[in-house]
């Protein structure tokens, strides 16, 4: 398959993937859960493992916009006092509907750029799961009920492994994108919203990516009864949502829009718009904050490599801070977060495209083009968390 069809077949399986990632939430999956809770979970990233990919390096190669550049030395915390509960998006070339419980190279590379620096704050526990895979999706009829209820039960006993094993009471953090994002989006609903004892240990979800949904000038009563989305960097117990775009998404979009295949919540309540929650503001407001982009210079393995953008650079990672503002917008029904240039004019660095097309804007950066905000973002809220209960 050449480029261009092979670029066509994956836009499509993408697009397809937006009508079934969040299709678990239809679903009945105590029986299932039952009879596979007796598995163990493999883990991709959780302290004490030999490999890790969530404790990988850290240094940087920071590029500045007048050209100039320099070496940043940042290294995991030795023992972080919260954890964090990674899921990762879309990424396995498995031939088969679900992944297996083996660790392929796309999920340690998705682990080392979504997930690893934020082991500078927290403990990172990140499940495999058997996801929904690319070719599966990018195959009409080749999602049923049976694999989307399997996707979600194994994350569902993922989550209850880590709790009762190894989080010994400490609050926690979920992180999950795409895919990701939709599996944990299932999980609050169901073990979390209701939960008072579990919404107590919440420091915060950032579900990036997958159009979560609030009724409009409000923070919460959409997809979640309970959970809020975040005002403050300071606040716990609440939610950081949204999807990056370059411009206005347009109509109809995979993402920003209440109507998108991706929406969820917003069929039942009026006025519904998706949830956008700022990471480069310490308050959330009508402006702009500078983002905070950090990209890994490893090439992605598999099927997406050729979508996804990797810088050049002797270190394992580029940063480009102040490359662009970020800031939340609403117009003719959107709601997004625009990634606007704010580099000097003639800025050297490698701009973000739309590598899935318009309808997705800039899906496969919304963890990177931000990662040290929301870095910051979850380190300030740990603390928060911590201060409060003492």
């Amino acid at each position: 398959m050449d480029h261009t069809a092979r670029e066509t077949s994956l836009a499509v399986g993408w697009r397809m993937l937006a009508l079934v990632a969040l299709g678990v939430a239809a679903l009945a999956v105590s029986g299932i859960a039952a009879a596979s809770a007796s598995a163990e979970t493999t883990w991709l990233c959780r302290p004490g493992i030999a490999n890790n990919p969530c404790l990988s390096s850290e240094e940087a190669t920071v590029e500045l916009g007048n050209g100039t550049s320099f070496v940043e030395h940042a290294h995991p915390a030795k023992n972080p006092p919260v954890d964090c509960f990674y899921v990762y998006p879309t990424v396995s070339s498995q031939f088969t509907e679900n992944a297996n419980e083996e660790i392929d190279p796309e999920e340690t590379q998705i682990a080392i750029s979504q997930a690893s620096r934020f082991s500078r704050v927290c403990k990172v526990y990140a499940p495999i799961y058997p996801q929904l895979t690319i070719p599966a999706i990018i195959t009409p009829g080749g999602i049923t009920p049976e694999g989307e209820a399997k996707a979600y039960v194994g994350v569902l006993n993922a989550f209850e492994e880590y709790l009762a094993k190894y989080n010994d009471g400490r609050g926690f953090v979920l992180i999950g994108h795409s895919q990701g994002a939709a599996q944990l989006t299932q999980l609050v609903k169901e073990q979390i919203d209701p939960n008072a004892a579990l919404r107590k240990q919440l420091i915060s979800a950032v579900l990036l990516g997958g159009n979560l949904i609030v009724p409009e000038g409000k923070t919460v009563g959409g997809s979640f009864q309970n959970v809020p989305t975040c005002q403050s960097i300071v606040q716990t117990g609440c939610l950081i949502a949204y999807s990056s775009f370059l411009k206005e998404p347009p109509n109809p979009s995979n993402f920003g829009r209440p109507t998108s295949l991706l929406g969820i919540g917003g069929a039942e309540i009026p006025n519904p718009q998706v949830a956008c929650v700022n990471p480069s503001l310490f308050v959330q407001g009508n402006h702009a904050g500078p983002a905070l982009s950090y990209y890994p210079t490893q090439p992605f393995p598999g099927l997406l490599g050729s979508f996804v953008q990797v810088p050049k650079a002797p270190t394992p990672w580029v940063a480009t801070p102040d490359q662009y503002s970020a800031r939340c917008e609403k117009a003719n029904g959107a709601s997004w977060l625009q990634l606007t240039p704010a580099g000097p004019a003639g800025d050297p660095r490698e701009p973000i495209l739309e590598t899935l097309g318009p309808l997705w804007g800039t899906h496969l950066a919304d963890v990177n083009a931000l990662l040290g905000n929301l870095i910051g973002t979850v380190g300030v809220q740990s603390g928060a968390y911590l201060f409060t209960h003492r």
